[in-house]
C-alpha cells in the first residue's frame, strides 16, 4: 500500500481538530458546512477503486497511485487491504477515507464492487449524503450499478454521474446520456463533456451558461498515470485553434444539450431529478480534479435525520451516530476490530462517555480513529458526516445508536433476504474455541447471517448469504484471522421467510421446510424452493411467512 506523505498526516490531524475550545453554535455550522460525504457506486470492474485512490492523489494523501490492473510491481489501491481484494483486483469489504480538499473535508466510503455483497453497499449508503454513480464508456449501464442507484433513489441520495475509462473505446457521449435518461429516469446535466471520441481523450469542455463552451481544459499524460495530470487551461479560441473539428464536436453537442434542458439545476439535482455528468479516465487521473470540484461545490453538507419516533435529529443537536460498519482483520499485529460510526450531530470529542441506545449503557470512546487504507491516526475531535472508527468496541453493531443527553435511536439497517445457504465446520475439532470466536466475530460484523437451531448446535452452525462470494471470505477471514481451516456444505435451501413461534411448531414438521433462529433473535424458515413455499402457503395460510428486504429493494 502507497503510504501518505507526511505532510498527510498533519493534514488530517487539521481536519479532525475542534475550531476552538468548546462548541459554538456558529463553530459547529462552519465545520458542517465544509463536509462532504459520499459513496462511489457501480458495477464490477467500472473502476471504482481506482478512483478512488485517484482522488486520494489529487487530495495530495499519497504520492503515487497504483492501480489493482496496473503493470506488475504496482501496489494495490489503498481502500482494498485485504489479500483477497488485492489477489482478485476487487472490492469486497467498505472501508472509509478521510481528506482536506481545498477548504473542504471529504469523507469518501468506499463500498464493494460486487454484486454478492450488496448488504454492505446498503449499509454504506445509510452513512452519507450523496454518491457518485460510477459508468463505463464502454458498457454503459449494468445491473449492479442498476440495483445501487434505486437504493440512493429510495433514500433521496443525489447522485453525480461520471463516465469512466473515456481514454479507452467506448461508447458515443450523447448515446450514454441518452440511456441514463431512458433506463432510469434521471436527467443528465453535464458540467463536461469530452474533446476527443472515446479512446482518444483530449481533455474536458467546461460549459457555461446555455450550454455556451467556457473554457477548454486540456490533459497531459503522465508515466502509466501514476501522478497528477497536468492541466492546461485554454480559452475557447485557442481550443479551436489547437483541437479544430473536436472542438466544434463537442461545442455543438452541448449547445444541443441546452435546447434540450440538459443543463444544471442546483434545486433539482439535490431533489433527485437531475445528475451533473463529468467524462473521466481514473487511470490516467484525467478530469478527476473535476470530479472533486464538483463534490464540494454542489454536493450537500450534512443534514438532520429521521429517528425511529419519527423526529428529526438536526446537525446541531447534541452528539448523536449511527454504527454503519464493523469490521475487523484490518491490523493483523493487534488483531483488533472497528466499528465505523457516521456522525449526525453535535461534536465527538475522543473519551467522551457516550450511551449506547440498543443497550441503554455507557460507552467510552477513548479510542477513535480516522482511517486512511490500513493506516490510521487518532482523532481528537469529529463533527456531523465525518467517520469515525471505534477501536474493540465489541457490543456495537451495524445500525446502533449512539447519543448524549436525551435519548435517541435510528431505525436499524435492515438485512436482507439470503439466497444461499451452507453449513459450517472446523476441519479439527481441537480448534473448536477459535472456531466458535471466528463465527461470532463475523457475525457481528455482518459478513453473513448466522442461523442455529436445536438440532444442529452450535458447532455447525448455517450461514446465510446474499452472495456466494461471502462464504469465501468467511473461510479466507478464518484461516486468516484465527487460524481454523473450516469448510462449507451446501445446504438444500433455496429462499428464506419471517416467521414467528407459533407458526415455526408446524413449520419444522413440513417437508423441505427447516426453522433457524438468526443472531438477532429473528425466526427464519429456509424453504426448498418457491413451488413448496407456494403450496405450503396454498394449504396452511393461517402460518406466518413474510419477505425479507430484497437485495434489489
Amino acid at each position: 500500500m502507497t503510504t501518505p506523505p507526511e505532510s498527510a498526516d498533519s493534514t488530517t490531524a487539521e481536519s479532525t481538530s475542534p475550531s476552538g475550545t468548546g462548541a459554538t453554535s456558529k463553530g459547529l455550522d462552519a465545520e458542517v458546512a465544509r463536509r462532504r460525504t459520499f459513496a462511489v457506486i457501480s458495477h464490477p470492474d467500472a473502476g471504482k477503486s481506482t478512483l478512488t485512490e485517484a482522488l486520494a492523489l489529487h487530495a495530495r494523501m499519497i504520492s503515487e497511485a497504483g492501480a489493482i490492473h496496473g503493470k506488475a510491481g504496482r501496489r494495490s489501491t489503498v481502500s482494498d487491504w485485504m489479500e483477497m481484494e488485492k489477489a482478485r483486483g476487487i472490492s469486497v469489504s467498505s472501508t472509509a477515507l478521510q481528506f482536506n480538499y481545498e477548504d473542504s473535508v471529504i469523507n469518501l466510503v468506499d463500498t464493494p464492487g460486487h454484486s454478492d455483497f450488496s448488504e454492505d453497499t446498503y449499509r454504506v449508503l445509510t452513512a452519507v449524503d450523496a454518491a457518485v454513480m460510477l459508468i463505463d464508456a464502454a458498457k454503459g449501464l449494468e445491473p449492479q450499478t442498476l440495483k445501487l442507484f434505486q437504493v440512493c433513489r429510495h433514500r433521496g441520495i443525489p447522485v453525480i454521474t461520471v463516465i469512466n475509462k473515456w481514454d479507452r473505446p467506448g461508447r458515443a457521449p450523447l448515446e450514454l446520456l441518452d440511456e441514463i435518461q431512458e433506463r432510469i429516469g434521471l436527467t443528465p446535466t453535464p458540467l463536461f463533456l469530452p474533446v476527443g471520441i472515446a479512446g482518444d481523450f483530449r481533455g474536458l469542455l467546461r460549459r457555461g451558461e446555455e450550454g455556451r463552451a467556457q473554457e477548454y481544459i486540456r490533459f497531459t499524460r503522465t508515466a502509466g498515470g501514476a501522478t497528477i495530470a497536468p492541466e492546461e487551461l485554454l480559452d475557447v479560441d485557442a481550443a479551436l485553434a489547437r483541437e479544430g473539428d473536436e472542438w466544434v464536436t463537442a461545442a455543438e453537442e452541448s449547445e444541443l444539450l441546452s435546447a434540450t434542458g440538459q443543463d444544471h439545476d442546483q434545486e433539482l439535482f439535490l431533489a433527485g431529478h437531475t445528475s451533473p455528468v463529468i467524462y473521466a479516465s481514473a487511470m490516467l487521473n484525467f478530469g478527476v480534479k473535476e470530479i472533486l470540484e464538483t463534490l464540494v461545490e454542489l454536493a450537500p453538507p450534512p443534514h438532520s435525520r429521521t429517528d425511529i419516533d419519527d423526529h428529526e435529529r438536526e446537525v446541531t443537536d447534541p452528539f448523536s451516530a449511527v454504527v454503519f460498519k464493523v469490521q475487523a482483520g484490518m491490523d493483523t499485529a493487534h488483531r483488533d476490530r472497528l466499528a465505523f460510526m457516521r456522525i449526525v450531530s453535535g461534536v465527538f470529542e475522543r473519551g467522551m462517555v457516550v450511551t449506547h441506545a440498543q443497550t441503554g449503557k455507557p460507552f467510552t470512546t477513548k479510542y477513535a480513529q480516522t482511517v486512511f487504507g490500513r493506516e490510521r491516526s487518532t482523532v481528537d475531535s469529529a463533527y456531523p458526516g465525518d467517520v469515525v472508527g471505534l477501536v474493540n468496541a465489541t457490543a456495537l453493531a451495524p445500525g446502533h445508536t449512539l447519543y448524549t443527553d436525551k435519548k435517541v435511536e435510528f431505525p436499524p439497517i435492515p438485512s436482507f433476504a439470503p439466497e444461499f445457504f451452507s453449513i459450517l465446520r472446523a476441519e479439527s475439532a481441537s480448534k473448536y474455541k477459535q472456531f466458535r470466536k471466528a463465527v461470532d466475530q463475523l457475525d457481528s460484523e455482518g459478513v453473513v447471517q448466522v442461523l442455529r437451531n436445536d438440532i444442529r448446535g452450535d458447532a455447525s452452525p448455517v450461514l446465510a448469504a446474499v452472495g456466494p462470494m461471502q462464504f469465501e471470505v468467511v473461510a479466507a477471514r478464518m484461516k486468516a484471522e484465527f487460524n481454523v481451516e473450516a469448510r462449507m456444505e451446501p445446504l438444500g435451501y433455496g429462499l428464506a421467510r419471517r416467521t414467528d413461534a407459533e407458526s415455526a411448531v408446524e413449520l419444522g414438521r413440513q417437508r423441505g421446510v427447516e426453522v433457524f433462529t438468526r443472531s438477532d433473535g429473528v425466526l427464519l424458515a429456509l424453504v426448498s424452493d418457491k413451488w413448496r413455499l407456494q403450496y405450503i402457503q396454498k394449504e396452511m395460510p393461517e402460518l406466518t411467512l413474510e419477505p425479507l428486504v430484497a437485495a434489489a429493494d
